[in-house]
């Protein structure tokens, strides 16, 4: 029998996504009134031109990241969200990967979800931060 508070390994997948859920549970702790995120550029174009152009907020990010961990957490995946049905990468072909060995598409595919997992883990830390600054609090 395993304990929920098992020591994973420092690699382990579920580490990660432990820290991401807990990442977004500071998130939605600290922020209080995610409303004051509305028309707050994102990190992308927080100091340029395009900032006013594009329709990114702090706010979308906040739904975006809480929506995406309630997703990892459930395991339950829409396959009918409309942002899936048109994403280019899910209508490439696979034919090419078949070939490959499993292993080594295993791992390719476990780095990805490494690497995503810490991207995500860092915007919900860096939003927090930023919800922190936009209030005048400093830790």
């Amino acid at each position: 029998m395993q304990f929920a508070d098992a020591n994973f390994n420092k690699s382990s997948l579920l580490l990660a996504v432990r820290r991401y859920s807990s990442a977004v549970s500071d998130m939605e702790q600290t922020i209080l009134l995610p409303s004051l995120l509305r028309d707050v550029p994102s990190d992308d174009v927080w100091d340029s031109e395009e900032a006013e152009e594009t329709c990114e907020d702090l706010y979308t990010n906040y739904t975006m990241l809480k929506n995406i961990r309630n997703t990892v957490e459930s395991g339950l995946l829409h396959l009918s969200d409309r942002k899936i049905e048109d994403s280019v990468v899910l209508h490439q072909t696979l034919e090419p990967l078949l070939d490959t060995d499993p292993q080594v598409l295993f791992c390719f595919h476990l780095r990805g979800l490494f690497s995503v997992m810490n991207s995500l883990t860092k915007k919900s830390q860096s939003l927090t931060e930023k919800y922190m600054d936009l209030i005048g609090v400093t830790k």
